[in-house]
């Protein structure tokens, strides 16, 4: 007997219901069987008064089934504290975001014909988008990157399971490390430690402003992208627009074993329950769905009823429908994919997938000797950087740190280089031990040295300079020698 699959399902809000409903129809016409567990989230739980928007009873059905489809969601102006789709991403660990962008016949854009089929994967659950913001005065506002061993090497490993579960032959990993050697060089540096367990697939590294650029240049060239949480974010929407757009963007959210498949785009509530709004981002997550789950024949057979829809029957929904076309109920194109079933459409060739193996870590940092050289201490103040810098020289007379270096928003300007920057009331102040290099610091010695600066100003925070393995681990400013 077939195997029916429990899957939770969350229609959304705007347009969620019809696209989702679309998208059920046409995944059961297959034949596949599913077991429907339909829960709610979004709009009308916040407005029930949850700040998640996620109810007990959704989690649950999560738990117990461990596959979601689900449509877009909206957290209402004056509603809810959070998304509800970050909040759902983040309770479950789906660490892989997962955006597919492939030329779609029919459809014309300036990049019709070049061939555009890649996979953007993005690392969904930490980078800026941890949300750690802090206000460090007034006029001064902080939001921390957290980038781990841990979140690069699982998201790394992914994009290369998913490039041999699709046959594909390349990855590339767009990162800023050429600016921030730490955050953005931790995933450069995971990157190439793991392409050597990946030999059959081509490991390349890129500059992600260059990966943007070369995307709309030659976007033929990339098979499998994978990058931090922003960086990805804005790579995938920039590649959803050579395709046609967010209308033709499916998704998936994957974590080690929970799967949540939506669309990229919004609820667009203007459109809603007027059965105008094309499915294909919210079907074509489906597919995705299906073949998470094993269900390759059923996953092929929509694909290429799409194409025949599109490319040789030039049906097309309002988005899509050019001049003098007629545009079709979303409904009139629901039944007409369901209609072409069987049917291939030959210029769009079928792929041999396979099932993705979920990844398991293996590095490590190869960390055996680390010490603390020195603190970093920020401050609001609003005196000019040489009073600034002689006054706590005086205070700290005596103590076991000597002040090397201040700067304002990353340029030394402390001792005076030259540098005539705009100055902002905000200065970090960069003290380092005057004991022997590899000497820790001791909890006294931070606690002294705090009390001394504490005497005339205030600090905001303060930052350990760590060394491992005889490298500095913390970022010099512009300027420093």
């Amino acid at each position: 007997m077939a195997q029916t699959h429990k899957i939770t399902l969350i229609n959304g809000d705007g347009i969620g219901p019809e696209v989702v409903g679309s998208t059920r129809k046409i995944l059961e016409a297959t034949g596949v069987k599913f077991d429907w567990e339909i829960c709610e989230a979004g709009a009308e739980v916040f407005k029930r008064g949850l700040p998640s928007g996620v109810p007990m009873e959704t989690v649950e059905s999560i738990q117990r089934n461990r596959v979601v489809l689900k449509g877009p969601l909206e957290t209402p102006v004056g509603f809810g504290e959070k998304s509800a789709n970050v909040t759902l991403r983040k309770i479950f660990e789906t660490y892989a975001n997962v955006r597919p962008v492939k030329e779609f016949p029919g459809v014309i854009t300036p990049f019709s014909g070049r061939g555009v089929d890649l996979v953007i994967v993005r690392e969904n659950v930490e980078d800026l988008y941890a949300g750690i913001e802090y206000m460090q005065s007034p006029d001064v506002a902080e939001c921390l990157k957290v980038i781990t061993r841990l979140g690069c090497e699982k998201i790394i490993r992914f994009a290369f399971e998913l490039a041999r579960s699709e046959g594909r032959k390349s990855v590339h990993c767009a990162t800023k490390a050429n600016i921030m050697k730490l955050t953005e060089g931790l995933m450069k540096k995971v990157f190439e430690e793991v392409s050597e367990d990946y030999k059959d697939i081509e490991a390349h590294h890129i500059i992600v402003d260059n990966c943007a650029h070369q995307l709309v240049r030659r976007p033929e060239n990339f098979e499998v992208i994978v990058a931090t949480n922003m960086n990805g974010d804005i790579l995938s929407d920039l590649a959803s627009g050579l395709v046609g757009g967010l209308g033709f963007a499916p998704g998936a959210n994957i974590g080690e074993d929970i799967a949540i498949f939506e669309a990229v785009h919004g609820s667009a509530p203007k459109y809603a329950g007027k059965n105008v709004i094309n499915p294909i981002a919210v079907l074509f997550s489906g597919i995705m769905m299906l073949r998470y789950l094993g269900e390759f024949e059923a996953a092929e057979t929509i694909e290429q009823a799409v194409y025949v829809t599109l490319g040789r029957d030039k049906i097309f929904t309002r988005d899509v429908a050019g001049e003098g076309q007629k545009a079709v109920s979303t409904t009139e194109f629901t039944d007409a994919v369901i209609g072409n079933f069987g049917q291939k459409y030959e210029k769009m060739p079928t792929k041999n997938y396979k099932k993705i193996v979920i990844p398991k870590n293996t590095t490590t940092s190869g960390i055996t000797h680390r010490h603390v050289s020195g603190l970093d201490v920020f401050t609001e103040v609003s005196e000019l950087p040489d009073v600034l810098g002689k006054s706590i020289e005086k205070l700290i007379e005596g103590s076991n740190f000597e002040l090397t270096m201040i700067d304002n928003r990353g340029v030394k300007v402390y001792p005076s280089i030259g540098a005539i920057p705009e100055k902002a009331d905000f200065y970090r102040c960069r003290f380092m031990l005057t004991t022997n290099d590899n000497e820790d610091i001791h909890q006294d010695n931070v606690i002294d040295l705090l009390n001394r600066f504490g005497k005339k100003y205030t600090w905001t925070h303060v930052e350990k300079l760590h060394v491992f393995n005889k490298e500095q681990a913390f970022s010099k400013a512009q300027g420093e020698d």
